[in-house]
């Protein structure tokens, strides 16, 4: 907070008109990013379904580009839904997702399956992409203390009444799958490459 206020040129004691410390802090960065995100998505999603997965693929790898020291913090647990995976720090971006993927004719089950298979791709290969534009690499061991301040859309107060997909879907998001995804994933993979030695 010190290093903060030095930077705008402020007392740190002025910064707590605003946040409680840095957990605050930091809560309305992830907020505004994810408001952003949000805004973008919303956009596209009237978007076929593959137009509008390319949009959440480069609108989230821009945040891990422009922003690699804070995207880890989009990685960790929403407060209003602890339970879901992948975690993804705003359940709006998520309820988005699905909205767009089962307007677009996708069952319950294929857009929960859709969401899970394409964050975990985002997240694995951003996270790897952030730890080496300077991002910590160590996991989060909690998630961030929400304090009392007014932090950007009372991200910490969210409750599911915004999100009403990922409320409706929260059986499915909640399944641990892990096990059959990561074989999946690895089957698609050499897959992939036994193709390419093929060719």
């Amino acid at each position: 907070m010190r290093s903060l206020a030095q930077e705008l040129s402020v007392e740190a004691m002025s910064l707590y008109r605003y946040v409680h410390g840095k957990e605050d802090l930091l809560e309305g960065v992830v907020a505004s990013l994810m408001r952003d995100l949000t805004s973008q998505l919303t956009e596209a999603e009237e978007a076929h379904w593959q137009g509008f997965l390319q949009t959440v693929a480069h609108a989230v790898r821009q945040i891990a580009t422009d922003h690699p020291k804070a995207f880890p913090l989009v990685a960790t647990r929403h407060p209003a839904a602890p339970w879901l995976r992948p975690p993804l720090r705003s359940v709006e971006v998520v309820n988005t997702f699905l909205t767009a993927l089962t307007g677009n004719g996708f069952t319950d089950a294929q857009a929960v399956n859709a969401y899970r298979a394409f964050s975990s791709f985002l997240l694995g290969q951003l996270l790897l992409q952030s730890v080496v534009s300077g991002a910590e690499a160590g996991p989060a061991e909690e998630p961030l203390d929400e304090g009392g301040a007014a932090i950007p859309e009372g991200d910490g107060n969210t409750s599911l009444d915004v999100a009403p997909e990922v409320r409706r879907l929260r059986t499915l998001l909640s399944e641990d799958r892990s096990d059959e995804e990561f074989e999946v994933s690895l089957e698609a993979l050499l897959d992939r490459l036994d193709r390419e030695l093929s060719q």
